[in-house]
């Protein structure tokens, strides 16, 4: 990611949030409108859109590498996360109005070198680091928000590994970890 910002947090996210709820509404067929013009929009970014109702998990879409515009990136990945979450059914549009919408700005990935498993572990941030895990054709991720439910290091990585398709248990000399971070906004959070 390259946003390089000259505006602060919190109006960062009083501009990504509406655009991410507008592309939402608009797929519903309710076209809504957001403020786009904001330059820093057009840099690479990557981001995750995180929808939730009444504080569970109702679909979350992102990217792990900024690889279009942020602005491209928010609105694609809004829609996928209302409509296309294979977790959940489709969004309605009766839904929309009790559904939050959180936003989580990728920082670059950082690559962890490690000796073994509890090497990799003890290097882990938990409420910090946004974690990739990969071993072959497995590949799984979690934001640093999960943190907030999988406070234990060993938890959190059994989760992840359990996410990518493999036991708790698993570990192998072939195993990559990236770490990352994120700038969040949440609309509960906005004035």
């Amino acid at each position: 990611m390259s946003i390089e910002v000259n505006t602060d947090w919190r109006s960062r996210g009083q501009t990504l949030l509406p655009i991410a709820r507008a592309a939402i509404s608009t797929a519903l067929h309710r076209p809504l409108q957001a403020q786009e013009d904001a330059a820093w929009l057009q840099q690479p970014g990557a981001c995750f859109v995180t929808l939730t109702q009444q504080g569970q998990l109702r679909g979350c879409i992102g990217s792990l590498e900024a690889r279009r515009s942020l602005l491209a990136d928010v609105k694609a990945n809004a829609v996928a996360a209302a409509l296309h979450d294979p977790r959940f059914p489709s969004l309605t549009l009766a839904e929309l109005a009790d559904t939050q919408v959180e936003l989580s700005l990728l920082s670059p990935m950082q690559p962890l070198q490690f000796k073994d498993e509890a090497d990799a572990l003890a290097q882990l941030r938990p409420g910090t680091d946004g974690v990739v895990f990969e071993f072959e054709r497995h590949r799984s991720t979690f934001l640093p928000q999960v943190w907030e439910q999988l406070p234990k290091v060993a938890e959190f990585m059994a989760h992840l590994k359990n996410k990518a398709g493999l036991p708790a248990s698993f570990w192998a000399s072939g195993v990559r970890l990236h770490r990352y971070t994120v700038d969040k906004w949440k609309e509960s959070d906005l004035p």
